[in-house]
């Protein structure tokens, strides 16, 4: 738990934005820096521009559909390193543009249940706390429920979190039933009126059949109180993993039924640019992403910020 968390940022969220990402637009400048030059693009220059872009962590998807647009944009000049930028924003606009989908809390009867999933050091428990506060703040009713087990830290983090937010929790022991406590969960909400239970569950990878097993049966249990829980499944991704996160998607795709995505610490990570490379591949809703350890650096994804982030381009442009 941090000091901070309670504190309002001193600067807007798009400064802070561009400024946890200047890392991720560096990077792609230094690999970028030279090969824009007064001559046309051609295939070599484009090879390389393709190459840059893979090893700032776009994805080679990405790569190749950025190569391709530029090879068929019609410069009125000489290309310059700004016009390459502002289509690199482009194309990463519209690949996140589709998948930049708001977390909505729709579900009747309530509550809504929402698993979150992550492995340990992902950022999991504080995305809890940032999801269950911005839903006060919309006048939402939140319990929180601390199904992972596995670990007596993890519900002792929970638990605190939970009071720190003001808001009740249902906990067990180490080595309870995850099932058990999420049973009581949406049981408490129903009898209360409570809008949303946010479920923390075991994030070890390890023992992949065990962690099945046990999604499956708190699933099993959900249905016997409300058969289209749980509503959302929602994946917790720490950039700074670079390309493993997009093999945790896979393993959690197939394990869990992830239905959307977090991203956490984009601030201060050179490997923003995997959050595209994910959105690329898989195609998942992208509901928020997190700059910092306040409550309030958990904000709804915007594609277009950035896109225009990653590509380095000035914010001054945009005030």
């Amino acid at each position: 738990m941090t000091e901070d968390f309670d504190q309002q940022p001193k600067s807007s969220w798009r400064n802070r934005l561009f400024g946890g990402l200047q890392k991720t637009s560096g990077k792609l400048s230094e690999n970028l820096t030279g090969l824009v030059t007064k001559a046309k693009l051609d295939d070599a220059i484009l090879d390389q521009i393709e190459e840059a872009l893979i090893i700032s962590d776009l994805g080679p998807a990405t790569a190749a559909q950025i190569r391709e647009t530029l090879s068929k944009t019609r410069f009125e000049k000489n290309p310059t390193d700004d016009a390459v930028r502002h289509i690199i924003a482009d194309e990463i606009e519209s690949i996140l543009a589709p998948v930049a989908v708001p977390l909505e809390i729709d579900a009747f009867p309530r509550p809504q249940v929402i698993l979150v999933i992550g492995v340990n050091g992902s950022g999991k428990t504080t995305t809890i706390a940032k999801l269950a506060h911005n839903y006060i703040e919309e006048d939402y009713g939140v319990m929180l429920a601390a199904g992972d087990t596995f670990r007596a830290a993890a519900i002792g983090q929970l638990q605190n979190w939970a009071e720190r937010i003001g808001v009740p929790i249902i906990a067990g022991k180490e080595g309870g039933d995850a099932a058990s406590i999420v049973y009581d969960g949406v049981k408490k909400c129903t009898q209360d009126g409570t809008d949303i239970l946010i479920v923390d569950t075991a994030g070890r990878l390890q023992n992949k059949s065990e962690l099945m097993d046990e999604l499956a049966k708190i699933r099993k249990v959900l249905g016997r109180l409300n058969p289209a829980a749980p509503h959302n499944v929602i994946l917790v991704l720490d950039a700074t993993t670079g390309q493993n996160a997009l093999s945790q998607i896979e393993i959690f795709g197939k394990v869990a039924n992830v239905t959307g995505l977090v991203m956490t610490k984009l601030d201060g990570t050179a490997r923003g640019g995997i959050l595209v490379a994910a959105a690329k591949q898989f195609g998942l809703p992208i509901h928020a992403i997190g700059i910092g350890e306040t409550m309030h650096d958990l904000k709804p994804f915007n594609a277009r910020e950035l896109a225009e982030a990653i590509a380095g381009i000035s914010d001054i442009e945009n005030d």
